[in-house]
């Protein structure tokens, strides 16, 4: 616990900084703040990280042992936390298995107008349409654990996950023409937006050609033969997209491992499905054990 000098006296004065920086009590009720600790910890360790960075630092966590997808729900959350920022700097802490292309598009768009210069950091996994957000970033930070994946959409069909690829060969047109040409215009629908968020971001300035052959190896099955394929931090650079690598031994990195390790442990032990954060405000929806439900808090 740090102390500051007394002026005059020359004895050690307390640290006023609420609890558990100081010795002055939290501005909550006991009660409250006990209720609420996980989440004062993890935005006092957001705090500490944005004082590095100078950036401001958002989060969405989604809880990939409770199979969290992007959905429909997600975009009034993201714009609630980016509201905080006012245009500033951003970091956008991401961890999600992906989940429906239209939510993705909504996401990015709102990031572009609210977070101009936006970077992303991926502790854990962005994998499908979280790649895709991550186009939306001037720089990907990454480390040694982390991984992105194909972007290849996918389509439920009777419960199971088909590779839209497969769907749009031909062979299969005459067998189901509906889902067919869906899954022909999900890749298209995928690879129009991959392609203007590479133009106008980290691959700015670069050649049609070049931007093609990058969407191409993460949008077709000729790169990479599963849609869980990894892609880690030197894959991503061989593919040209720009990367910042932070190695284990980073005290940056470290933080970004210790803030992710907290939202999966606490996402496990109270059951949430995701978690939208800053340094100040803050919402989790629930796992439904019963009806969906969202909390959130505020200071």
């Amino acid at each position: 616990m740090s102390e500051t000098k007394g002026e005059d006296s020359g004895v050690p004065a307390p640290n006023l900084e609420p609890f558990p920086r100081g010795t002055a009590p939290p501005v909550q009720s006991p009660l409250f703040w006990a209720q609420q600790k996980d989440r004062y910890l993890r935005q006092l360790l957001i705090r500490d990280i944005e004082a590095v960075t100078k950036r401001r630092l958002i989060v969405y966590f989604a809880n990939r042992s409770e199979n969290a997808q992007l959905d429909a729900t997600d975009p009034t959350y993201f714009v609630e936390v980016l509201e905080d920022t006012k245009g500033q700097a951003v970091d956008l802490l991401l961890e999600t298995i992906g989940g429906y292309t239209d939510t993705a598009e909504q996401i990015v768009s709102i990031l572009e107008n609210m977070a101009p210069d936006l970077r992303v950091v991926v502790a854990g996994a962005a994998k499908s349409n979280g790649t895709v957000i991550c186009l939306a970033g001037k720089s990907i930070v990454l480390g040694a654990s982390s991984e992105l994946g194909p972007i290849e959409p996918q389509l439920n069909i009777s419960g199971s996950l088909i590779p839209s690829t497969i769907l749009a060969m031909p062979a299969f047109a005459a067998q189901n023409f509906m889902v067919h040409h869906l899954a022909k215009f999900a890749i298209e629908q995928t690879k129009k937006l991959a392609k203007r968020l590479l133009e106008n971001g980290m691959k700015k300035g670069a050649s049609d050609a070049e931007i093609e052959e990058l969407i191409k190896k993460l949008l077709t099955r000729e790169t990479y033969f599963s849609h869980g394929s990894v892609i880690d931090h030197k894959e991503a650079v061989k593919l040209g997209l720009k990367v910042e690598y932070l190695p284990p031994e980073s005290e940056l990195w470290k933080l970004f491992r210790l803030l992710a390790c907290m939202y999966e442990a606490d996402c496990r032990q109270n059951r949430y499905l995701k978690v939208f954060e800053g340094n100040r405000l803050s919402s989790a929806i629930e796992a439904p054990s019963k009806p969906a439900s969202a909390t959130q808090t505020k200071p």
